[in-house]
């Protein structure tokens, strides 16, 4: 199968998810720029766009490589409630860097805003609201693609993110950090997909918190639920690149390893293969990662979805199918392990026999 080849005049994303084109989202920024020197755990802020501008725009352009179609502004926690005074700056560079790095291939820019630090203690929808509409009037002047609402824990504050975001006259995409729970007030999946799309979202889903198989079982609810109102709308799965079968209704910011041990939990390239198939056949079309998602598993979702998006990411240049590569190794039982069956059916080891397999939430 021929790699992709340049650019193309750009389709927005609207024009292709209504024609049923698969649209691959990118993966880490926070927890892997923290592993790298980058972000600091905590407030989790982004201001390494205007600190560390090299480092953001590399991981861009590993992620475009690996096959993603959106390149996200790095302004997690860029509001002003955040920030303070470097908001403005953090959000017009993320912008920027998007853009730049979008330009080198068939790559739109998404617009992100967050969950605020308000809404628990306040939930003064005037103020909270005039927080997104800071961030949006950036995005409006830097003219990104589409704009997404991510990471709610609350279907509300998601709402009122959405109908401020409708303001731009821009396509809005909307995921929460939720499970098959909910959100932290009893809003099912179901009621919250409903909730988004009735506030003007025309893409949702669910991002981070939990790993790709929760999330799965999240997006059917989501689907569900939309399609008892008679709703459509077209869905979006961004989860972690962990595995977190042990997660309570929070996700994994309550398992004793987050946020500095969770190695042990990382998916491999050939879970990562099998998620995205499973999201394909469940109907979501956008299908990305959030924490813990690199670039090789970006990849691995580009490269299982091949036959139906015509093309491999440019980074299959360097990579062989289900291992292929390994057919010129010298030793034969490595040879052997060149087919899918091996990668497919391996249960791998940790290599930490004293450790569990799973954990108690401390929430």
């Amino acid at each position: 199968m021929a790699l992709a080849g340049s650019p193309r005049a750009k389709k927005g994303i609207l024009e292709r998810l209504d024609s049923g084109e698969v649209v691959i989202g990118d993966g880490s920024f926070l927890i892997t720029l923290e592993k790298r020197g980058y972000v600091k755990a905590g407030l989790w802020t982004s201001e390494a766009v205007v600190e560390h501008p090299n480092a953001v725009r590399q991981l861009h352009m590993e992620f475009l490589r690996a096959g993603s179609n959106v390149m996200q502004t790095f302004t997690f926690s860029a509001s002003e409630d955040k920030m303070e005074s470097q908001w403005e700056a953090v959000n017009t560079a993320a912008c920027d860097l998007a853009r730049e790095v979008a330009n080198k291939g068939d790559a739109l820019v998404a617009g992100g805003i967050c969950q605020t630090s308000l809404y628990k203690h306040h939930k003064d929808e005037a103020r909270i609201k005039k927080l997104f509409r800071l961030q949006l009037e950036v995005f409006a002047r830097k003219n990104v693609d589409f704009l997404i609402a991510e990471y709610f824990e609350h279907a509300e504050e998601a709402v009122w993110a959405v109908e401020v975001l409708k303001e731009a006259r821009k396509p809005v995409a909307a995921t929460m950090c939720i499970g098959p729970e909910g959100d932290m007030h009893g809003v099912t999946p179901g009621e919250c997909a409903v909730k988004l799309v009735k506030a003007g979202a025309s893409i949702v889903g669910v991002n981070c918190r939990f790993g790709p198989w929760t999330s799965l079982k999240t997006m059917r609810l989501m689907k569900e639920g939309l399609w008892a109102a008679g709703l459509k709308a077209h869905l979006m799965v961004q989860p972690l690149g962990f595995h977190m079968p042990d997660c309570g209704k929070g996700g994994f910011v309550d398992l004793p390893e987050y946020p500095f041990a969770l190695e042990p939990r990382v998916a491999t390239r050939w879970d990562i293969q099998k998620y995205a198939r499973e999201a394909y056949n469940l109907g979501v079309r956008y299908i990305g990662g959030c924490c813990g998602f690199e670039p090789y598993h970006i990849r691995a979702i580009a490269e299982e979805l091949a036959p139906e998006r015509g093309f491999l990411p440019p980074s299959s240049d360097k990579h062989g199918s289900w291992g292929s590569g390994l057919n010129t190794h010298t030793k034969p039982w490595i040879r052997a392990r060149a087919r899918r069956e091996y990668w497919e059916n391996l249960l791998p080891a940790s290599g930490r026999p004293f450790c569990p397999s799973l954990s108690k939430p401390d929430a």
